[in-house]
C-alpha cells in the first residue's frame, strides 16, 4: 500500500495505475489551479489539476466521466481531513489546498434519502446502522439541510419520543444527531413539543442515562437551548428543578458539569423575575458553594475555555442580586436607624478595641448625632441619608457598611477611630470612602451588565463566602485605609486614592485567590510604592513599544532635525556666556585661569586671562580668533598638551580638547566638568560644521524627541496606534469633482 501526501493520509492499491486528468477549460490562470487527488473505493485515485474557475458541476461530470459513472449528481466531493469530513460545495471550495486529498462519495441528497429510508424501515437493524451514522453525517451543513427537508428533524422526535425499543447508546445517538442538525440553525427550537422535551428531560433522572456521558450530555444540550431559544421555560421546569441539577454536578461519576451549570444558567436567565430572585439566594448558600469549588472549581483539568465561560455567567447571575439595592435610593423610614447603628458601634463601647463588651447608652445621641455623622465622614451631618441618594451605588454602600461594622466590628471601630484622631487634611472620610469603593466594586464585578457571550473571566474567591460582596468591601476599606496612611494623603487627593485602591484591587483579583484569606495576603504585596513602580513599568513598556511602531519612526525622522537646530542653538548660547578655564603649564594646571567666550554673531572667540569670578565683557577680553581660522577640533590624547606633557599629573584626559588655528600655536583646555566638556566640543564641532557626538547631545536628543512626540500625541491618548501606516488608497478614475456649495 503506497500513501497520498498533503491531506488525510489516504492509501490506495498500486496494482491499480492512477489516472491523470488534467480538468481544465481553455487556459485557467495558475492562481486558479489546485493539484489534488480524489479518490474512491475500489477505484484507482486520479491526479487532477482543479480549476477554481470552472463550476463544481462540470468538475463532477469530469471526474464521473473518467470512472464511467453515470448520474454524476448523485456523487459529491468530500475532504478526508480527519477532523473535517465535509463536502465540497460552491461555497467552501475556496478551503480546497494544493495536495489535499478529496473523496468522491454520495451527495448529500442521496445520502439523506438513505439514512431517511433506513430510519423508517421496520427492521431494527437498519434503523440501528442508520443512527450510528446520522451524529457524524448532521455536522455537514449540506446533509443537514437536506435531511431536514426530508422532515428527518420530525422523524427524530418521534424517535425520542417512543424510545422504549432503543437502548440507551442508540438514544445517545439520536439526541446527538438531533443536537447536530439544530446546530445549523435551519428551522427554530418551537419545533420541539412537550412529550419530546418530558422524554428528554427523563433522561437527567435515568441512572442508565446519567451513566452514559454522551446521552447525558446531548440530553443537556437539548434542555439548555429550548430554554434559551424558545418559549418553552415554564414546560421544561414541570420535568427538573435546579436542585435535581446541582445533585448531579455533587455525582462524582459525571464528567459533564459544564453542561449541567450551562443548563443551570439557562434556568435563571429565563426565570420571571420572582424565581430568578428565590434561585439565585438559594444558590449563595454554602452547599452549593461548596459544591462549586470542590467538584469545579478544583478539578482543575475541568476548567478549559467553555467552562470558564459558564462559571462567568452564573456568577454574573448571582452578583446581579445586589442589581436592586445599588440602584435603589435610602428609605428614610427604614434606613434611618442603620445610620444610628453605625454610630452607636463606632463610638459607645467600653475597653480596648480588641475587647469590646457591651454597648453603652450614656451618650446623648440626639445631641451628638451631627458630631458622630462629621467622624464617620459623612458629608450631609444634618441628614446622612442624603449621602446615599446617587445611584449607583444607592443604599448598598450603606449594607457593605453595616455589614462591616456588625461583622468586623474591631476593624470597624479601629478605622474609624484612627481616621478620627488625625489632622483634618489628612482625615479620610469613612462614609464617602464606603460610597466611592462600593462603586468601583460595583464596576469592577460589573454588577448590573447582563452576563458576556465571550466572557471566560470568573474570580474563585467570590464562591468561598455567604455574602461574598459584603466581604469583598470589608477587605477593601481596609485596604483603602491602609493606602491612604501609606500615601499620606489629603482629601484633595481622593481620586488618585480612589486610582491606587482599584488598581490593588485588580492585580489581586487577577492572581486567582481561592478565598478571601488568600485575597488579603495578596493586597499585602501591593503596596502603594509597589503599584507605582508597575505602573513606571508599564509606562516605559508602553513608551517602547509604541516607539518601535511605524508611524512614530517616520515621526522621530521628521521632528529630528528640528530638535538638532534647538541643540546647536543651545550650544552656541552656551559658548555666548563663556567659561573659565584653568591655564596648562609645565607640570600640570596652574593657578591662573582664562575666560574664553563666543561673539554673538557666531564668527569670533574673544579670550584674555581673568581672576575674577564675574563674567567679563567682550571689551575687556583682548584677544581673539577667528572661528575661520580654526583648522580643526582634537579631544583626548589627540591633544598637544596630552601628548607632549607625560608628566602632568593633575590633568583628567578625558577633559582635554584643542582647537588647531591655522595661523597660530594649538589653543589648549581641561574643561572642569563632562557637561562643559561637551557643551564646548559640541559647539565647536557645530562651528566647523562637524557632527555632534557627545554623550549629552545623545541624551538631551532623545529627551527632547520622546517629549515633543508626547506632545503630538495627546489627541491620540487612550487610541492604539499601528505598527504599520494605513495603506494609501488608489487614486480615484477622474478628479472631476463638483461640490455643490
Amino acid at each position: 500500500m503506497m500513501e497520498l501526501g498533503g491531506g488525510g493520509g489516504v492509501t490506495y492499491n498500486p496494482d491499480m495505475a492512477p489516472t491523470r486528468s488534467f480538468i481544465r477549460h481553455g487556459r485557467p490562470s495558475s492562481d486558479t489551479i489546485r493539484k489534488v487527488a480524489v479518490t474512491m473505493h475500489g477505484r484507482p485515485a486520479q491526479f487532477i489539476e482543479l480549476d477554481q474557475s470552472r463550476p463544481l458541476v462540470a468538475i463532477m461530470h469530469d471526474i464521473c466521466k473518467e470512472w464511467q459513472l453515470s448520474e454524476p449528481e448523485n456523487y459529491a466531493l468530500q475532504f478526508t481531513d480527519a477532523n473535517r469530513q465535509t463536502y465540497i460545495t460552491e461555497k467552501n471550495r475556496n478551503e480546497i489546498q494544493v495536495g489535499n486529498i478529496l473523496k468522491l462519495t454520495s451527495s448529500p441528497a442521496k445520502t439523506s434519502q438513505e439514512i431517511y429510508d433506513k430510519l423508517k424501515d421496520n427492521k431494527k437493524e437498519n434503523k440501528f446502522d442508520a443512527l450510528k451514522q446520522l451524529p457524524v453525517l448532521s455536522v455537514d451543513s449540506s446533509f443537514a439541510q437536506e435531511f431536514i427537508s426530508k422532515q428527518g428533524l420530525h422523524l427524530i422526535i418521534e424517535i425520542v419520543t417512543n424510545r422504549q425499543e432503543f437502548t440507551i447508546p442508540l438514544l445517545a445517538f439520536a439526541l446527538k444527531s438531533f443536537v447536530s442538525l439544530m446546530d445549523h440553525s435551519i428551522v427554530s427550537w418551537d419545533i420541539v413539543d412537550e412529550d419530546f422535551i418530558a422524554k428528554v428531560a427523563e433522561c437527567l433522572k435515568d441512572e442508565d442515562c446519567v451513566k452514559e456521558v454522551t446521552c447525558l450530555q446531548a440530553a443537556l444540550e437539548i434542555i439548555e437551548s429550548v430554554l434559551l431559544h424558545s418559549d418553552k421555560y415554564t414546560i421544561v421546569e414541570e420535568f427538573f428543578t435546579p436542585f435535581e441539577i446541582i445533585a448531579l454536578i455533587e455525582n462524582s461519576s459525571v464528567e459533564i458539569p459544564k453542561n449541567l451549570i450551562a443548563v443551570l444558567n439557562a434556568m435563571l436567565m429565563k426565570a420571571d423575575r420572582e424565581k430568578h430572585k428565590q434561585m439565585t439566594e438559594n444558590l449563595q448558600s454554602k452547599s452549593f458553594r461548596n459544591i462549586i469549588i470542590d467538584h469545579v472549581i478544583l478539578k482543575s483539568k475541568l476548567i478549559d475555555t467553555d467552562m470558564a465561560h459558564q462559571l462567568s455567567v452564573l456568577q454574573q447571575i448571582m452578583l446581579n442580586l445586589y442589581e436592586e439595592r445599588m440602584n435603589s435610593p435610602p428609605d428614610p423610614a427604614k434606613n434611618a436607624k442603620d445610620i444610628s447603628e453605625l454610630q452607636k458601634i463606632a463610638f459607645d463601647f467600653e475597653g480596648e478595641i480588641g475587647s469590646r463588651k457591651t454597648i453603652t447608652v450614656s451618650r446623648d445621641f440626639t445631641k451628638d448625632a451631627s458630631k458622630d455623622a462629621k467622624k464617620l465622614g459623612f458629608k450631609n451631618v444634618a441628614n446622612p441619608l442624603e449621602d446615599f441618594r446617587q445611584t449607583p451605588p444607592g443604599v448598598l454602600a450603606l449594607d457593605c457598611m453595616l455589614y462591616f461594622a456588625r461583622v468586623h466590628g474591631d476593624s470597624y471601630v479601629k478605622v474609624v477611630l484612627e481616621n478620627c484622631s488625625r489632622a483634618d487634611e489628612h482625615d479620610c472620610p469613612f462614609a464617602q470612602a464606603s460610597i466611592y469603593l462600593t462603586k468601583i466594586l460595583c464596576e469592577i464585578l460589573k454588577i448590573g451588565e447582563p452576563p458576556s457571550e465571550e466572557s471566560n473571566t470568573y474570580h474563585r474567591i467570590l464562591f468561598s463566602h455567604d455574602r461574598s460582596f459584603e466581604e469583598f468591601f470589608s477587605t477593601c476599606i481596609q485596604l483603602w485605609n491602609k493606602t491612604w496612611k501609606e500615601m499620606r494623603a489629603t482629601t484633595q487627593d481622593f481620586q488618585k486614592v480612589l486610582s491606587v485602591v482599584r488598581e490593588q484591587i485588580v492585580r489581586g483579583l487577577n492572581d486567582r485567590p481561592l478565598n478571601f484569606d488568600d485575597f488579603r495576603d495578596l493586597l499585602k504585596q501591593f503596596t502603594y510604592a509597589e503599584i507605582l513602580k508597575n505602573w513606571e513599568k508599564e509606562r516605559q513598556s508602553k513608551e517602547a513599544l509604541e516607539s518601535n511602531a511605524q508611524p512614530i519612526i517616520e515621526l522621530r525622522k521628521q521632528i529630528t532635525p528640528d530638535i538638532m537646530e534647538m541643540i546647536k542653538k543651545q550650544r552656541m548660547n552656551f559658548m555666548m556666556g563663556g567659561t573659565l578655564f584653568s591655564k596648562i603649564g609645565a607640570r600640570g594646571l596652574k593657578k591662573d585661569k582664562w575666560f574664553w567666550r563666543l561673539s554673538t554673531n557666531l564668527k569670533t572667540f574673544h579670550y584674555g586671562d581673568w581672576s575674577s569670578e564675574t563674567i567679563p565683557t567682550i571689551e575687556q577680553l583682548p584677544n581673539k580668533l577667528s572661528v575661520v581660522d580654526v583648522k580643526s577640533l582634537v579631544v583626548d590624547k589627540e591633544c598637544p598638551h596630552v601628548k607632549e606633557g607625560t608628566r602632568r599629573k593633575n590633568i583628567a584626559v578625558n577633559l582635554c580638547f584643542s582647537m588647531i588655528p591655522v595661523t597660530c600655536d594649538p589653543q589648549n583646555f581641561v574643561a572642569s566638568s563632562q557637561h562643559e566638556f561637551d557643551m564646548w566640543t559640541d559647539g565647536i564641532n557645530t562651528l566647523l560644521a562637524n557632527p555632534m557626538g557627545s554623550k549629552q547631545m545623545k541624551e538631551d536628543l532623545e529627551m527632547l524627541l520622546g517629549m515633543e512626540i508626547k506632545l503630538r500625541l495627546l489627541d491620540t491618548e487612550g487610541i492604539p496606534i499601528p505598527s504599520m501606516a494605513p495603506p494609501i488608497p488608489p487614486e480615484p478614475d477622474n478628479l472631476d469633482f463638483f461640490y455643490n456649495i
